[in-house]
């Protein structure tokens, strides 16, 4: 089992300020037919984030999509994900990718950063399929038919049937090392951006404020402290992150928030607070892992969270063997197909777990009986399996002394490109820092290498 003992010791002082939540637009429903609504999201002086959610309500499939709108001088995009766009002067196209050819019912959404100048001005003139984006002004492009699907649907054989739906990597690379804004001499993303090519980080970690409130470490807010502050230059530098609930230590919502309910709608509040494409749930240590009532609380509010955010990709992250999932890991995976909780990743953390000398090998032993266990338990293939597996280690020294070097990590990653699998993280990049015989320590690695080089390795993924 994965013990981060000493990760959260320094990371609960209240934040001195807080500020004001950024304003989110609710799309729009649609009444009839098909449609379009722009929503805003964070907002960062020079820089917005926006999403345009489709709904198809039109009584047919629609099979493609392609939503046009024109932002205003000054501003432009800076990078889109969930869709592919050519821009003109100020006019942006967008078609679908993996999303198309929604059901009767269905809905999806882009989002997209924009790199501005002067004031905010919402885009105008929007259009999908060329009329209106008001509901039911673009309409299907092609007959009635009764089919619908998904981007990827895989059904059990058992009775009853179990649907997961499989959304695709996260958009501009899937390697996200952890960033920890509370502990650890945290580095500025931007230089770590600069330095690595990497775009995504996981940033730790959303505990319990005063019952079932999120806040960063349980202390710091959503918004106006270091969190926020990173989040908007990982952003304004064309990045996203997944934010991690949980982790080892420290008071979480799982058991705080009584009811999945509840539960799910903490987590939307940081869904709306930075418009998240992807969420980690670090479920860790005797309150939340090693407890079913709690572990089934997680599934169902993911649950919640998979009906409400059309897109999102939802992740959870928990210890290992060095042959895979133990008994509750494989609780968890069981629990998440009878509850139909349309999990995505499955990321095992193979580190502190006895691995020894040989963690390249000991890794791999243990996501390939993570892959045993979702090939088992949904029916799936290995191509299929891996695209839901997920890799976590720590980078140099564990706590308990296991070497992940450089090389093994280089191998690591290799073996997670050639098997196309969804994640790639690690533990920390605030440790991606030389201090040769320097120990587990917060800052460094415990091992030489160069400031970066795990980050510069996980880019690569």
């Amino acid at each position: 089992m994965a013990k981060r003992t000493w990760i959260q010791a320094v990371g609960l002082a209240a934040a001195a300020a807080t500020a004001g939540a950024v304003l989110v637009i609710a799309p729009a429903s649609a009444a009839g037919g098909v449609g379009a609504a722009f929503s805003k999201g964070s907002d960062w002086g020079s820089g917005w984030e926006g999403k345009y959610t489709i709904s198809n309500n039109s009584g047919s499939s629609l099979p493609t999509w392609t939503v046009e709108f024109d932002l205003p001088a000054g501003h432009s995009i800076a990078s889109l994900w969930d869709g592919s766009y050519t821009a003109s002067g100020q006019h942006v196209t967008v078609k679908n990718t993996w999303n198309g050819n929604l059901g009767t019912g269905g809905s999806t959404s882009f989002g997209f950063n924009v790199k501005y100048s002067g004031s905010y001005v919402a885009p105008a003139n929007c259009k999908i399929n060329g009329g209106s984006c008001d509901p039911g002004g673009g309409g299907p492009t092609t007959t009635p038919t009764t089919t619908t699907s998904s981007p990827t649907t895989t059904t059990s054989t058992s009775n009853p049937p179990t649907t997961t739906t499989s959304n695709p990597p996260l958009p501009g690379g899937r390697g996200a090392p952890y960033l920890y804004m509370g502990w650890g001499n945290p580095p500025n993303p931007q230089t770590v951006m600069n330095a690595t090519g990497i775009k995504w980080f996981t940033l730790a970690f959303v505990l319990a404020s005063n019952g079932c409130n999120p806040a960063w470490d349980g202390s710091r807010p959503l918004q106006g402290g270091p969190d926020a502050n990173a989040i908007a230059q990982i952003k304004a530098a064309g990045g996203q992150i997944v934010p991690s609930f949980g982790g080892w230590s420290g008071n979480k919502l799982g058991p705080n928030c009584s009811t999945p309910e509840l539960l799910a709608g903490a987590y939307q509040k940081v869904i709306d607070a930075y418009g998240l494409k992807a969420i980690d749930i670090d479920i860790e240590n005797t309150d939340e892992f090693e407890n079913a009532t709690v572990q089934d609380r997680v599934l169902n509010a993911l649950k919640i969270v998979k009906a409400k955010n059309p897109g999102i990709q939802t992740i959870l992250t928990f210890g290992t063997t060095t042959s895979g999932p133990n008994s509750w890991g494989n609780r968890l995976i069981d629990q998440s197909k009878a509850l139909n909780a349309g999990v995505d990743v499955y990321t095992i953390m193979p580190f502190d777990f006895g691995g020894g000398a040989d963690m390249y090998g000991n890794t791999i032993k243990a996501a390939n009986g993570l892959r045993d266990k979702l090939k088992s338990t949904f029916g799936w293939d290995d191509a299929t399996a891996y695209g839901h597996l997920g890799i976590s280690g720590m980078n140099g020294l564990s706590d308990q002394q296991e070497l992940t070097s450089l090389d093994a990590w280089t191998k690591i990653t290799n073996w997670s490109k050639t098997n196309k699998t969804a994640r790639l993280a690690f533990w920390s990049a605030n440790r991606d820092r030389p201090c040769p015989g320097g120990g587990v320590a917060e800052n460094c690695s415990g091992i030489a290498q160069n400031d970066w080089d795990f980050t510069r390795i996980t880019a690569g993924f």
